[in-house]
């Protein structure tokens, strides 16, 4: 239903400081040109303003600020194409839009269309701008609550049309989310829809009735026999021309009688020849049949009245009483009779009867009467002339006369003249146009009028296509936001878990350091030197004795191998009996006496002591060794 300029046609209209003069309506006409040309989509008979906004949207959209500049993007960007055609192409629709009306569609139109089908007759329904499909399924549950499901498989079909390609194979899908499916009573939801998964799909055996389609209801022909047609909130986006042959097509499409559905902006004022109002106010309407224009013969002269032709006194009052003004011509071409009126009107006295007519002003003005006398002579037939204007003096108003020449019969076939008359219609003409012009304006109101309201119903598309928008946009955000909250508890969950392990490791910390204190205790109330090394030899413990006795600080032998340290004891020969232990091929207990020097110099002879150090599962991890005074020298 949306279509584009062809070449040569001016886009007019342009909105606000995106395009406005003659340079940015040549740059949007060119727009429109390119997108029929590539992507076969007219716009022709579209509202300029509609087209112009829905632009301007995308355009405010990509940060643009010319036309030019969007056209560029469209040919570097394809798939801009589909955007925009989304925004041109509103779809706006819902399961039992403006519920009002849909009631006065069944309690009305339906029992009126049943009741005057023929039982063994098909049904069909068109539902054109049919969108996603909500307004088709609409229709496909109305009837079946009113034939019941097998009628209804039997006998209707519902073709549903649209421009748009991606619509359409949304609509044929049949399958709608929850928010969609709202406005559908509970009950009918539960006999018309099946769930499919976190959507509703419309009933598969139903839906084989209604039938998709892209059509375009300003080139391609219509769909005929057509019992219902609706079409709401389709016919306001386009302008008044394309409007009319829309309205001509859905008047051929229908049958008789044949039903329209119309949306709330669309009211039919200028074509009360092709639909009658059922309820104005819900817009359903009946069609008109079209009736062929029929001719209307002249009748012809009574031939059975024949006037008696006399200049009695009598007849002449007659003549001179009458309101309009008469004057005869015998069959000859003589002026034969005159009444008052015509005497004064143009100007004849009693001396002019029997005169040539040709001779006397009349015969050619305020109308050239002599051929008329003429054609009336040779058809035997009355001639009209309408709206003759003759000025009768330069400066004066105008007056308009209707004439009629008719034949008049001495006896039946023998015509003895013509009789002239001449009605002063100034005051109706003058009536006539007042009230035409006085139609006009109020046409141009109406039009106006409906201009404004489908305007204004064209914004409240828009805006409940903004607002559905921004619906959609706020159940993002709240989806967002619920994988923030669950992000967030998650989160928690780790802190506690962390928090645990962090408790755990504090007190694992505080035995350990208890134990440490513990050992500490012990090593220092042994009272001598003690050392611990691992497997490798390297120094683990060196506790307070053997700082005192060798002078170096355990910081200084910590992670060191014990051969490798430079104090006094002699270390070669505490290495054999070192590795015999570990290799556990010597008596746990082991103990030598030797000679060494301590911290101050003296020669001290001790006796040094390894046991082996083992873990809880009996594994050897090193060696303890104890050294003390052999002489009880102290150092």
């Amino acid at each position: 239903m949306r279509r584009c300029l062809p070449s040569g046609v001016r886009f007019v209209g342009v909105a606000d400081n995106a395009a406005t003069g003659d340079e940015n309506g040549q740059e949007f006409e060119d727009l429109l040109l390119m997108l029929k040309e590539t992507r076969g989509f007219d716009f022709t008979g579209y509202k300029p303003t509609t087209l112009t906004r829905r632009i301007k949207r995308r355009m405010d959209a990509l940060e643009l600020r010319t036309v030019e500049e969007y056209r560029d993007f469209l040919e570097l960007e394809p798939e801009e194409f589909a955007r925009l055609f989304d925004s041109l192409l509103i779809n706006v629709t819902s399961f039992f839009r403006d519920p009002p009306a849909w009631r006065a569609l069944k309690e009305t139109v339906l029992p009126e269309l049943l009741a005057a089908k023929d039982p063994s007759r098909p049904i069909r329904v068109w539902s054109a701008g049919c969108a996603t499909g909500e307004e088709a399924y609409t229709l496909a549950i109305l009837l079946a609550e009113e034939l019941g499901a097998d009628e209804f498989r039997d006998r209707v079909k519902i073709y549903a049309t649209d421009l748009d390609e991606d619509a359409l194979h949304q609509a044929r899908t049949g399958s709608y989310t929850e928010r969609q499916v709202a406005e559908v009573p509970e009950e009918l939801r539960r006999t018309y829809f099946e769930p499919a998964g976190p959507r509703y799909a419309f009933r598969r055996d139903l839906r084989r009735q209604v039938i998709f389609g892209r059509n375009d209801l300003t080139h391609d022909a219509p769909i005929s026999r057509v019992d219902l047609l609706v079409a709401r909130n389709t016919l306001m986006y386009f302008n008044a021309e394309t409007q009319t042959g829309v309205i001509r097509r859905f008047h051929f499409a229908l049958s008789n009688p044949g039903y329209l559905f119309l949306g709330k902006a669309e009211m039919l004022l200028n074509h009360g020849d092709r639909f009658e109002p059922l309820d104005l106010r819900k817009r359903l309407f009946r069609k008109i049949p079209s009736v062929p224009p029929s001719g209307f013969p002249y009748k012809a002269w009574d031939e059975g009245a024949t006037p008696r032709l006399t200049t009695s006194k009598l007849e002449q009052a007659a003549l001179n009483a009458g309101s309009v003004a008469q004057i005869a011509v015998d069959f000859e071409g003589r002026l034969a009779v005159v009444n008052a009126r015509a005497e004064m009107l143009f100007n004849l006295r009693p001396r002019d009867l029997g005169r040539p007519f040709q001779d006397l002003e009349v015969s050619y003005r305020p109308v050239e009467l002599r051929s008329v006398i003429e054609r009336v002579k040779k058809d035997g037939r009355a001639v009209e002339l309408h709206d003759i204007v003759w000025h009768r003096a330069a400066g004066s108003e105008p007056s308009v006369y209707d004439l009629q020449a008719v034949p008049l019969f001495a006896q039946p076939g023998e015509m003895a003249g013509v009789a002239i008359s001449f009605s002063d219609v100034t005051h109706y003409r003058r009536l006539r146009d007042e009230l035409e012009h006085s139609n006009q304006e109020l046409e141009r109101a109406y039009e106006e009028l409906q201009s404004l309201n489908e305007e204004l119903e064209t914004t409240n598309e828009e805006l409940q296509s903004t607002n559905e928008e921004l619906e959609t946009t706020n159940e993002e955000l709240q989806s967002t936001n619920e994988e923030l909250e669950t992000m967030n508890e998650e989160l928690q969950s780790t802190n506690d878990e962390l928090q645990e392990i962090n408790d755990a490791l504090r007190i694992r910390s505080e035995e350990l350091d208890s134990a440490n204190s513990f050992l500490g205790s012990v090593l220092r109330s042994l009272g001598s030197a003690a050392v611990v090394v691992d497997r490798d030899l390297r120094v683990q413990v060196w506790n307070k004795g053997s700082e005192e006795l060798w002078g170096m600080r355990a910081e200084e032998t910590q992670g060191r191998e014990l051969l490798s340290l430079d104090i006094g004891l002699p270390l070669a020969e505490l290495e054999p009996p070192l590795r015999m232990l570990l290799a556990e091929t010597s008596l746990n207990g082991t103990g030598v006496a030797v000679d060494a020097v301590n911290r101050r110099g003296r020669s001290v002879r001790l006796t040094v002591e390894f046991n082996l150090l083992r873990d809880e599962e009996g594994q050897v991890r090193g060696v303890i060794i104890i050294m003390d005074h052999l002489t009880g020298e102290d150092n």
